[in-house]
């Protein structure tokens, strides 16, 4: 029998009111010891006041009763709402122990849940990015998946594969039934309609997973050309060092932004040039190496400087670059309206000229590039591996040849697929999995 365990759901502290949640098979008799009275209707909020071994009330609150199959873990669940005060918790925490309850794991609610068969892993998944989204992309993303939008999709490719095999082993097992040769052309076929499939979800430029985990940014340019007072003034403090002297930024600073409901991660790096020393080398060493990371890249020029542009810069300006000519309000040139083929927007960090165009820019591309549609989309690295897997496997398929070796290809990218959702997972795939979550859920 598994423990019967309980955790605060809610978050820690002093609060209004504070949400405690406990499941197995010694909720409902917790229950009834701390209230004194039998088990109140199922699903239906009662006023009750709980108290501990000696009778000494513990606090007066809400209670609910979910007895299994029909909760979130499939257990008996028991639901308490009280006041969210640092003594109440002390004492109901001391009442559960003292009733042969435990302290709850991260994750344990969902992973309990999982092993009960009321979710699979894509849901668990969408439960944590949904308690840790900061964005309101990535919650409308969390709640898409909550849906089961993506574990409907694997399921069908799952679907479609198991068909697809079952075609095959009906070849294999009645070979001497002189089956027609369209049963192994059909299966030709659907694979490789599969495969395409596979390959143009896969083609998605990682919409999902940069959503989820943020869109690194990277400032890019030569030294003074203004890229830690741009930093600070998008980020509306002052989280980088700004100074007249050549070479003050040496390592790489981030500022979290969220940008038209995208989260961003802005990097400042260091300086563009011809190093005066080891230390200010690497900085120039890890800005090229953030660059070549970065999901997008701003090439941050002086404009007072124009129509002299830094080299070293202008080498980096990719497709996935926007090129930003700082101190506008300093230039008495003419400013071009492309460089090295990409637009240009004209800022000034110092007064704060231009900041919402660019801004305006950056949410413009962002969508262009990385904005996720209604269809539902691979929001972690491990989804995307398996995906990976299951493509290669079917790559591999070749009924031309031994009708064994391609019913393992099958098998292989049915396999894969099953990762996603749980259908087929490790212990220590699920420990990575849940060991994310908060304690309560």
């Amino acid at each position: 029998m598994a423990d019967t365990i309980y955790a605060l759901a809610s978050g820690a502290g002093r609060a209004g009111i504070a949400v405690w949640r406990l499941s197995g098979e010694g909720s409902g008799s917790a229950l009834s010891s701390l209230t004194g009275c039998p088990l109140p209707p199922a699903r239906r909020a009662v006023r009750a006041v709980l108290r501990d071994h000696d009778g000494e009330p513990i606090d007066d609150g809400l209670v609910l009763w979910f007895p299994a199959p029909a909760s979130f873990t499939g257990e008996d669940v028991v639901e308490l709402h009280l006041h969210g005060g640092r003594a109440v918790a002390q004492a109901l925490g001391q009442a559960l122990a003292r009733l042969g309850l435990r302290p709850a794991e991260p994750g344990e609610f969902s992973r309990r849940a999982f092993a009960g068969g009321k979710i699979d892993l894509t849901h668990a998944e969408a439960i944590a990015d949904l308690v840790a989204a900061e964005t309101s992309a990535q919650r409308r993303q969390a709640l898409r998946q909550m849906d089961g939008s993506l574990a409907a999709l694997i399921e069908e490719w799952r679907r479609r594969l198991v068909s697809i095999l079952a075609r095959l082993e009906a070849a294999i097992d009645f070979a001497e039934e002189d089956l027609p040769s369209s049963l192994i052309d059909l299966t030709r076929t659907e694979a490789a309609a599969l495969s395409a499939d596979l390959a143009r979800h896969l083609a998605d430029n990682r919409r999902g997973e940069i959503l989820r985990d943020g869109l690194h940014i990277t400032l890019l340019g030569a030294p003074n050309a203004g890229k830690s007072s741009l930093l600070n003034r998008l980020a509306g403090r002052e989280a980088a060092i700004v100074s007249a002297e050549a070479g003050t930024t040496r390592d790489v600073i981030e500022i979290h932004l969220d940008l038209a409901g995208w989260p961003v991660i802005l990097a400042d790096t260091a300086g563009l040039r011809e190093a005066a020393g080891q230390i200010e080398a690497e900085g120039v060493r890890r800005a090229l190496a953030r660059a070549e990371a970065a999901d997008l890249k701003l090439a941050v020029f002086d404009a007072a400087l124009v129509p002299n542009l830094d080299e070293a810069t202008c080498e980096v300006i990719d497709d996935a670059t926007l090129v930003v000519l700082n101190k506008r309000d300093l230039s008495s040139s003419l400013l071009p309206e492309t460089v090295a083929g990409r637009p240009v927007v004209a800022v000034s960090a110092k007064t704060g000229d231009g900041l919402d165009d660019l801004l305006s820019w950056i949410g413009e591309e962002v969508q262009q590039r990385f904005a996720v549609g209604p269809a539902p989309v691979l929001t972690r690295a491990r989804h995307r591996a398996a995906a990976e897997a299951a493509e290669r496997a079917l790559s591999g398929f070749d009924p031309s040849g031994d009708l064994g070796l391609a019913a393992e290809s099958l098998r292989a990218a049915a396999t894969a697929l099953g990762r996603i959702t749980g259908r087929v997972e490790t212990d220590e795939v699920l420990e990575a999995i849940f060991r994310e979550f908060c304690i309560g859920k």
